[in-house]
């Protein structure tokens, strides 16, 4: 949803942007492209792999020179900017969706199609792992996050067979579980049996619900008046939580929200890229 960043982020000449999950920089090189000459992007990240691939990408562009890179978790939002004297914040950004390199390159379990470890870590200081999870939590605490986070109908079956099968080591090890816990009607479905499940341990291992409201206070405060802060969820708990964030500060008249309802993908984007049909776009001017 580039476009559609762009569109309400709003880069103008020479003002600062924070990209709270910069990946592998893609809409932190377009603000950068429009924030020319002299603007500014802080772009932050938990993996410092996928951010050394991002430094390799624009050595030599130019952008360097603008994009200042720091490996951290947007939860010390706040600690981040202070740390690094970034002010007069124009907008900041969060795109909450796990990127392809991660599930395509990263090798540590994000996706259920390939024969990986139980990772699931996006840095590697968390001494939280998936196969942690799976091998070591109580069953009442497998059936919580699978139910909670993953919203996994059938959460109590597979926590049951994930414990009756341990230990699991594998992608395989746990796709080949929710397999056995689950009808044979539900492997036909639209998405795949096993997507809830790993969508609740990633969540669970990365703590992204708690992280997420950490953070939007902390975007709100590092703005100055007019910024723009635009967040992009893919899971319905992460857009309650953003949702709800939004209508208490317009409340509070400290924003105005400038979405009514989620923004959503258009088709021709979805078509491109799958993975991007259940993304919703929320955006907030600081008022």
């Amino acid at each position: 949803m580039k476009d559609e960043v762009i569109s309400f982020l709003d880069p103008k000449p020479g003002e600062d942007f924070v990209d709270c999950t910069v990946g592998l920089g893609g809409h932190a090189l377009a603000i950068l492209e429009r924030t020319k000459p002299s603007g500014m992007v802080l772009g932050i990240d938990a993996d410092p792999t996928i951010l050394e691939r991002l430094r390799h990408k624009v050595e030599g562009t130019g952008y360097e020179k603008r994009l200042v890179l720091v490996c951290g978790n947007f939860a010390n939002l706040g600690e981040i900017v202070e740390k690094y004297a970034f002010r007069r914040v124009s907008g900041v950004l969060f795109d909450l969706g796990l990127s392809s390199w991660h599930l395509e390159e990263s090798g540590r379990g994000f996706s259920f199609l390939r024969d990986e470890p139980l990772d699931m870590r996006y840095s590697p200081e968390n001494p939280l792992t998936a196969e942690a999870i799976v091998n070591f939590w109580s069953l009442r605490d497998l059936w919580r996050i699978l139910r909670v986070y993953g919203q996994e109908r059938s959460s109590r079956r597979i926590a049951e067979e994930i414990v009756r099968s341990r230990p699991l080591r594998t992608t395989v090890d746990l796709v080949m579980a929710v397999e056995r816990a689950t009808p044979s009607w539900y492997h036909k479905g639209r998405i795949h049996f096993a997507t809830k499940t790993f969508q609740a341990l990633r969540i669970a291992v990365n703590n992204e619900l708690e992280n997420l409201e950490k953070a939007l206070p902390q975007a709100l405060n590092i703005m100055s008046k007019g910024g723009r802060l635009v967040v992009i969820a893919f899971h319905s708990l992460e857009d309650r939580i953003v949702k709800n964030f939004l209508k208490e500060k317009a409340r509070e008249g400290v924003v105005k929200i400038l979405t009514k309802k989620p923004v959503r993908p258009s088709r021709a984007e979805v078509a491109e890229n799958p993975r991007a049909r259940s993304a919703r776009l929320r955006a907030a001017l600081k008022v």
